[in-house]
């Protein structure tokens, strides 16, 4: 691949891939969707506790836990800070689970970590590639934050807005839209690999099982804090997705496109397959269950 076209994919055409999967989702809310922060504040609050609190503490631990290189650590750390993504969603509404509950969490915790990500990442950076060896990127918190507005909350935004006044145009072009979430994934991942597939083939032993560790703790975690505050099977599955499943065409834009660290992405690249594969696995699993018990919604 020539330095150009690396250049385009980075600049071009993951930013626009991100803001179609923003766009996508946007489409399918209305205000009234968050009206579940008071009816459920419990399933919310759980989520969004899960994705933004718990899950970043799990990378910085277990990044540490398995002794990642500084570059594979951070990388991890990164994943771990990024929202859910829409492919949560479309899992989701596959496995049965509360596709309402998955919609706003995706939702807002894509809203709040446009503030939270360049405040973690200005920490993570030094902290974790300080004593590495390694070329420290710089970031501007400010930038970051207005950059992330752009290509999230606007989107977003813009695609609710559509939803209020075209609702018939917002449902075709939503219909349209729904694979852009996995197909963009999908090409990222597959571009970032195939720049970087020495070193994705270099470090899966060292970084794999660190990174399913993470992916399958995140989703338990997620589901079992939901059993604990008496969900049901669909909501706790819902939560064990949306805790598991991030945005990694987040993560790969930021750590190509905003840091441009091929490194850093190499666990991002990994993660993003392990949690689909581990996500399907969770919902064959509740399935079952679901069919043995009949009726939906009993726990």
């Amino acid at each position: 691949m020539t330095p150009e076209f690396v250049a385009f994919v980075n600049s071009v055409f993951v930013p626009v891939g991100l803001m179609l999967i923003m766009f996508s989702m946007g489409l399918t809310l209305v205000l009234r969707d968050f009206g579940l922060v008071l009816t459920h504040p419990r399933m919310v609050i759980v989520g969004l506790g899960g994705q933004l609190i718990m899950l970043p503490i799990l990378g910085l631990l277990i990044g540490t836990l398995f002794r990642l290189s500084p570059e594979l650590a951070l990388g991890l750390f990164i994943i771990s800070i990024c929202p859910a993504g829409t492919t949560s969603n479309a899992l989701t509404f596959v496995g049965r689970g509360n596709v309402a509950l998955a919609v706003v969490l995706t939702a807002l915790s894509s809203m709040v970590t446009v503030f939270s990500i360049p405040l973690l990442l200005s920490w993570a950076i030094p902290f974790f590639l300080t004593d590495g060896g390694a070329d420290i990127p710089t970031l501007s918190v400010p930038g970051t934050i207005l950059q992330l507005l752009q290509l999230t909350a606007a989107p977003i935004a813009a695609g609710m807005l559509v939803r209020h006044f075209a609702p018939d145009k917002a449902g075709r072009m939503a219909t349209w839209l729904r694979p852009t979430s996995l197909i963009v994934l999908v090409g990222v991942i597959a571009f970032s690999v195939a720049v970087s597939l020495e070193m994705v083939l270099l470090n899966l032993v060292a970084a794999g099982p660190a990174i399913w560790t993470l992916n399958v703790a995140a989703i338990a975690a997620g589901v079992g804090l939901a059993r604990a505050l008496g969900a049901d099977r669909r909501d706790s599955m819902t939560i064990g997705i949306e805790v598991g499943v991030q945005n990694a065409t987040m993560a790969i834009f930021l750590t190509l496109t905003m840091l441009g660290s091929l490194p850093l992405a190499v666990t991002q690249n990994i993660y993003g397959v392990v949690m689909i594969l581990n996500a399907f696995l969770l919902i064959r699993w509740f399935r079952r269950r679901l069919d043995r018990n009949g009726a939906a919604g009993r726990p």
